[in-house]
């Protein structure tokens, strides 16, 4: 059958276009879409959509594209320019070529190396301002684990528009503000100096800025195979000078201290002279929030500079923490080295700059490299100058784009998961597994002292702390890079210490950790935060949310059993699941007529319900989540004890006080938690939650449209959401997202609950009519729900809600501030573990597939308990092949596999 094409012809006021399958001499459809001015060019190009509803469309082919180097199907519509291929490719999932394109390869192969770019490529075109551009800077950020660059242009400091911020993994830095007459402590992820800071002049002018008036195009591609991202920007000048700059940039994956910009400008109107200007900027602050701007955000000191005649050092020191750094910049290129103009701007000695100038023709490209590395006194123990002079001579451009070349190639052969069908969906999974290395991968040497945290290193919001987001990143860090995931536990074994003091302080026993943590691990939690929607300064009562240990636990038992990792659970495992578990036992408080156990003063994952209405004491009572979780654990920590050498079990022991009385009391609360579950048999999310009444979401969407921050909206009204059947995410039923549902079910009768026959639908139902998405979380947890109920339709839309969260920034802005790593990295795993079916969490690797319809095929490989997986599974049948004999079961069939033998099942 041949391919249904549209083909598109754009005028200033009209798009004309013709349907028909290839090949074909005559259209069988034609028609035209006038644009109307009152709309966006968006907004114009959803007609289309509206036109072809009932057609199969498998591509299109713009027959006027304009003649630009970085895109084949750039059109000019309205009197502004559109990158019109990108823009229908993400409307329609379909693949859009130019005639030219079709004239040099022919229809087949310009359609095959389109949707081959489209699926390893994140394109953005267009000059973007505020939020929007500040978005795509997060997620065009560059990184390796050790530091994360965010896209920002070279060109531009930081103002409303552009934020160049850069980040290195676990550099925090603690503030004092007075606000108010509060002395408010804020504990903030350092933005570094700039040192990408690089810009061109043209006959010893001012260096140019970033100035919409003097940009004619920007295009800016993120190659997937490499990490590189390259800017190519079209600038016509006041004075008439017309030039093209092409810079493109890498965070070495391998010699994680480099950062390498390849600079290349090709004046197109013009001779006359070239100056390059270099420089790292101590000057900046951390102003990436906006909400945060309010406190002292000045994290750097500059503590000197220095200078030789093609490379410039910056030395500086954390404003508290105390923490030394130093960054070493080298600019080569064409021409000669001269001394750069005095610096006549405010705190100059917080700058230092560097000059090259060239004589230059019109229509020739002048190239020019620049070379950062950058040490910290936190992983470096010889002295940082001369760690940074030895560093920066052995840095070049070429060696760094060859050593990312090996690393994503090697990283995309074991984590890649080909999606047939579905651009989109393969483009944007790639992104989120590039998004996932490039925050950590550097932490696998064990060398840094820092784990992945909830917006990775590319923005500032959360303050760069970690969260329980972990636990929704580790099980893919487990199956691709063992070795990682152990290093981002250790970061919370070295804080157990601490972890046990926060629970000391609370009154209570074991290791407690804490919400948010940071340098230390404790609890980095504010007391109050500001309402955005009155302006106003609100009790935070976050640092409630007690699973975090949970979370913590979860964790440690998910990588032993996806990596087989015993020799950790003996060394440090143990102990922290021990301490965890003591902890939650000095919660639990018996009650004496129901012997029934009640863990209060906690708050659940929904994160609305902070209180009870009117009480007098802060927290919830029995949240269900929480409670189910710690039945889990204890069950785990009981096996562990009978599995583990007894050895290891004694020297766990005396470590942690753990005795035989523990033991007992483990056994008895496990089985005697309290949950609050209605006749019906609905899981009350706590003690209470019956016997609040509904909120009208109809009447609040038609007054607010986005509800999904109801909390800020009932609190700007004078009410609480404390009182109301409302939550932001998934909480009661987040126990079935972390397990599975006969898990859940056999936990729920060992407390004595028996909940009746299609209990999970209905509980999903009651709490999908009652939350309003207020996290990234809330739509994947929901649709990993929603697959388990059957419900495909209604999985497909809120996971692809969820994928698309950070590339459409749903959530108004959000995406400005970093990226999401925690659904990033639950999107993925729902790919794999739900729609493919290949379950590593179950206590046995099973495979039952449940592709999406669009999905023609899912092609995947992963490393479980030490033996390599790969995955070919379509609509009929599941291919696998394991490089060491195996037995799992696939549907209701139990296969054993050969060593390196393939086995196709149809199922």
């Amino acid at each position: 059958m041949g391919l249904k094409i549209i083909t598109l012809h754009v005028s200033d006021d009209a798009l004309q276009v013709s349907y028909a399958p290839a090949g074909k001499p005559e259209a069988q459809r034609e028609f035209t879409i006038a644009y109307n001015t009152d709309q966006s060019i968006g907004e114009n190009l959803e007609n289309l959509r509206v036109r072809l509803v009932g057609l199969d469309v498998d591509a299109a082919v713009v027959d006027n594209a304009l003649s630009y180097p970085f895109s084949d199907t750039v059109v000019g519509i309205n009197h502004q320019r559109i990158d019109i291929g990108l823009a229908i490719t993400n409307m329609l999932n379909i693949p859009v070529v130019s005639s030219q394109a079709i004239a040099d390869q022919g229809l087949e192969d310009a359609l095959a190396s389109k949707r081959e770019y489209l699926s390893w490529h994140l394109d953005y075109y267009g000059q973007y301002a505020g939020k929007r551009n500040y978005g795509q800077e997060a997620m065009l950020t560059v990184g390796n684990g050790f530091f994360g660059l965010r896209g920002a242009y070279t060109e531009a400091h930081a103002d409303d528009d552009n934020y160049p911020g850069m980040y290195t993994a676990g550099l925090y830095d603690q503030l004092t503000t007075n606000i108010n007459g509060r002395q408010v402590v804020n504990e903030d992820l350092v933005n570094l100096p700039n040192a990408q800071a690089l810009t061109f002049g043209v006959d010893h002018q001012n260096p140019f800025q970033i100035r919409a008036s003097d940009i004619q195009d920007i295009y800016r591609s993120l190659d997937l195979h490499t990490g590189a991202l390259t800017t190519t920007m079209l600038v016509q000048l006041s004075t008439g000078h017309a030039l093209q700059i092409k810079t493109t940039k890498l965070a070495n994956m391998t010699d994680w201290h480099r950062l390498a910009i390849r600079y290349s400008v090709t004046p197109l109107n013009f001779s006359g002279s070239l100056q390059i200007y270099s420089e790292i900027d101590g000057s900046v602050v951390n102003s990436n929030v906006e909400r945060y701007r309010a406190f002292n955000q000045r994290h750097i000191q500059v503590t000197g500079t220095s200078r030789q005649p093609d490379t410039i050092f910056l030395e500086g020191q954390t404003q508290s923490s105390k923490v030394p750094f130093i960054f070493g910049s080298q600019l080569t290129g064409p021409g000669e080295a001269l001394d750069a103009p005095v610096d006549t701007r405010s705190h100059a000695e917080q700058h230092i700059q560097q000059m090259r100038s060239v004589a230059v023709q019109p229509n020739q490209t002048y190239t020019f490299e620049k070379n950062v590395v950058f040490f910290t006194g936190r992983e470096t123990s010889s002295p940082l100058d001369q760690a940074a002079a030895t560093e920066i001579n052995a840095a070049t451009f070429a060696d760094t784009l060859t050593s990312n070349t090996h690393y994503w190639e090697k990283r995309w052969h074991g984590a890649d998961i080909q999606i047939t069908g579905d651009i989109t969906a393969q483009k944007l999974t790639r992104v989120n597994l590039y998004h996932l290395f490039s925050a950590t991968q550097a932490i696998a040497s064990g060398k840094i002292d820092a784990s992945v945290n909830a917006r990775g290193l590319d923005g500032e919001a959360y303050r760069g702390h970690v969260f329980w987001d972990e636990m929704f990143d580790l099980p893919v860090y487990a199956l691709h890079d063992p070795e990682l995931a152990k290093q981002l536990l250790m970061y919370r074994y070295r804080r157990l210490g601490e972890a046990k003091k926060n629970a000391q302080a609370d009154g209570d026993d074991g290791a407690m950790y804490p919400w948010q943590s940071g340098e230390l691990g404790d609890e980095q939690s504010q007391i109050v935060h500001l309402n955005p929607l009155t302006n106003s300064w609100d009790p935070d009562y976050s640092s409630l949310q007690r699973h975090v240990s949970l979370a913590v636990a979860y964790n440690v038992i998910m990588y032993t059993h996806i990596t087989g990792d015993q020799s950790f659970m003996t060394a440090y495992g143990l102990e922290m699941l021990s301490e965890i578990s003591k902890f939650w036992l000095s919660r639990a408080k018996l009650n004496s007529q129901t012997h029934r156990y009640t863990i209060d003063r906690v708050m659940g994952p929904d994160e609305f319900h902070e209180n009870y209405p009117n009480a007098d004491s802060t927290g919830l009572a029995d949240n269900a989540y929480t409670n189910l979780m710690v039945t889990w654990l204890f069950n785990q920590v009981q096996t562990l004890r009978h599995e583990l050498p007894a050895k290891a079990v004694a020297a766990s022991d005396q470590k942690t006080g753990w005795t035989a009385k523990t033991t007992d009391q483990l056994k008895d609360v496990s089985h005697h938690l309290r949950l609050d579950i209605s006749s019906a048999g609905i899981i009350g999310q706590f003690d209470g939650y019956f016997k609040l009444p509904r909120l009208d979401f109809a009447k609040y969407q038609k007054k607010y449209g986005d509800i999904s921050r109801m909390d800020r909206i009932l609190k700007a009204e004078g009410k609480t959401p404390d009182a109301y059947q409302v939550a932001k995410q998934a909480d009661a039923l987040m126990a079935f997202y972390s397990l599975d549902e006969q898990q859940v079910f056999g936990l729920l009768d060992q407390l004595g609950y028996h909940l009746p026959k299609g209990a999970f639908d209905k509980n999903l139902q009651f709490y999908l009519d009652r939350t309003t998405h207020g996290s990234t979380l809330s739509r994947i947890v929901y649709a990993v729900l929603t697959a388990m109920a059957g419900n495909m339709d209604q999985s497909w839309k809120l996971f692809s809600q969820a994928l698309l969260s950070d590339y459409y920034d749903i959530q108004g802005g959000t995406t400005a501030e970093g990226i999401h790593l925690g659904v990033m990295g639950a999107v993925t795993l729902m790919t794999t573990r739900h729609y493919a079916g290949v379950d590593i969490l179950a206590p046995k690797l099973s495979v039952n597939p449940h592709l999406p319809a669009t999905w023609q095929q899912l092609d995947f490989a992963q490393l479980v308990r030490g033996t390599r997986y790969h995955f070919t599974i379509d609509h009929q049948h599941v291919q696998v092949t394991a490089d060491k004999a195996a037995v799992l079961t696939i549907g209701d069939q139990q296969i054993t596999l050969k060593p390196n033998q393939t086995q196709t099942i149809s199922y």
